[in-house]
């Protein structure tokens, strides 16, 4: 089990963890919430647990927990700008269906 970030992501993230001046890397994760059941979690982190599971690409860590990671298998995380939208992006080949705002899913 493992998920992927893009470059893009990588240097957006890198780039606030600068800015907060420390940090361990980003923590991923699901919640119950929504219309659809469940949303993506976004945190940054200052260390890790021992049940987490911490991938790095691009010099970035990425911290899931167990329970998250069963929803997030497979998924790459982006950054991608449209206009003047900009936002992380989830690529998450376990989505079944999404709500109409886009903000919660089903797996």
């Amino acid at each position: 089990m493992q998920i992927s970030v893009t470059e893009s992501a990588a240097r957006h993230i890198g780039s606030q963890l600068q800015k907060r001046g420390s940090g361990f890397g980003i923590r991923v994760g699901v919640r119950t919430s929504g219309c659809s059941g469940h949303a993506y979690v976004l945190e940054f982190v200052d260390g890790s647990e021992q049940e987490d599971r911490v991938f790095e690409e691009f010099g970035v860590k990425v911290v899931i927990d167990p329970k998250s990671l069963v929803y997030l298998d497979g998924t790459q995380l982006d950054f991608v700008k449209e206009g003047l939208n900009e936002g992380f992006q989830f690529n998450n080949p376990n989505v079944k269906d999404e709500c109409g705002c886009g903000e919660s899913f089903t797996v």
